[in-house]
């Protein structure tokens, strides 16, 4: 039966928050566009639009430049021997596990690894084994746990896990894990180390190799301002041609990526947006001052930061009993939070979220983070007189 067009109006255009919102969600602030990936997006938006510029390599396209900006200006900007693109960093993440690991092998990961990381390893068919953290109200990743944990599998298989991760920062509380202390340790067990940098490649300066890391991951649409989903994979030479085997029936294909990626406008923003992506990073220091500032600013409205203090990302946890104890009396029940921010054009807390939620202040600005926390303010004294 053909759809008729009353029916067919629902998978119309959807609008999202006003344009002109101040965004904080986690999710959405590095990955906000900038006005020459719009225009990208536009442009390269068809479908596979690069396949018409493909000789076979998807990563070696001259024109329009992916093979630089795979090949070279990736390469730099992290500081690894070999990059590719992926449909993000989930992806990125499963490639190695899948092609570094046998079945049945072990891999490390921190508690804290966001979901899609233990979802991988179980697709990849290995046995997971976690470092804890330390508790409230840090929940700081334990460096030297990651020895402990390798001697564990050590004494029940009678050889090293097969690769170990770290995530940097955690997408849960946004702490900094001490990744070269941990890229010591497991190399002292031969043990390769992925650093799973989805909220922080393209956010603060990455330098893969002064990590330690053997495998980076990165996400375009958190973090490089691009339009999803897109992620980036950065190899140490010596693991090059594991990660990146060849297809013995299609020589020109890499098996983990299925011969090919990206075919569209995700790379053409990425591409689009990379001179401003590289310009930001410069600035991180002030970045860490704003949420640092806001931090401060919450705390002083009992909204308490978890995770690191003083906080060394833009990613922030917070808990709000003064929110959870309105929500209790208030007409919209626990709704009434985020009802409050989207009249005050604030966007980027759950729908739902009052005792607990997460925010990010990346490239919000001074200006708009004082708006936010006087948003707050207000939200609270509001309901404190009625």
């Amino acid at each position: 039966m053909a759809l008729d067009d009353a029916a067919l109006k629902k998978f119309g255009f959807i609008p999202r928050e006003p344009k002109d919102a101040i965004n904080i969600d986690p999710l959405q602030t590095g990955g906000k566009l900038t006005e020459e990936a719009r225009r990208a997006l536009l442009e390269w938006g068809d479908g596979y639009s690069v396949c018409d510029f493909c000789g076979g390599v998807l990563d070696l396209i001259k024109k329009p430049p992916i093979e630089e900006l795979v090949h070279s200006a990736l390469p730099e900007f992290l500081n690894t021997d070999a990059v590719r693109l992926t449909h993000g960093a989930r992806e990125s993440k499963f490639a190695v596990m899948h092609s570094i690991a046998k079945e049945g092998d072990y891999m490390v990961l921190d508690k804290v690894a966001h979901y899609s990381s233990f979802v991988a390893a179980q697709r990849a068919r290995l046995n997971v084994v976690t470092v804890p953290h330390s508790e409230s109200p840090e929940y700081r990743t334990d460096a030297e746990g990651y020895a402990t944990v390798i001697e564990e599998v050590i004494n029940k298989t009678g050889r090293p896990p097969a690769l170990a991760q770290v995530t940097y920062p955690d997408g849960s509380y946004g702490n900094l894990a001490d990744v070269k202390r941990i890229s010591d340790i497991c190399h002292s067990y031969d043990v390769p180390l992925m650093v799973n940098g989805a909220y922080s490649v393209g956010r603060m300066p990455i330098d893969a190799k002064a990590l330690g890391a053997d495998f980076i991951v990165g996400s375009g649409h958190k973090s490089m301002a691009s339009s999803g989903p897109i992620g980036i994979l950065g190899v140490r030479e010596e693991y090059a041609d594991t990660v990146f085997a060849k297809s013995p029936t299609h020589p020109a294909k890499e098996v983990e990526l299925l011969g090919c990626t990206v075919r569209g406008a995700p790379v053409m923003t990425m591409i689009a947006s990379f001179p401003h992506v590289v310009q930001r990073t410069r600035n991180w220091d002030n970045e860490v001052a704003d949420a640092r500032w806001f931090s401060s600013r919450m705390a002083d409205l009992g909204i308490v930061q978890k995770g690191e203090r003083p906080h060394n990302h833009d990613l922030m946890f917070f808990e709000a009993p003064v929110f959870y104890e309105i929500s209790q009396k208030a007409k919209k029940g626990r709704y009434f939070l985020y009802r409050e921010l989207k009249e005050r054009n604030i966007h980027g807390i759950k729908s739902g979220l009052t005792k607990y939620f997460k925010l990010s202040t990346y490239q919000v600005g001074r200006d708009n983070l004082k708006y936010v926390a006087d948003s707050f303010e207000e939200i609270i004294e509001k309901h404190r007189t009625a």
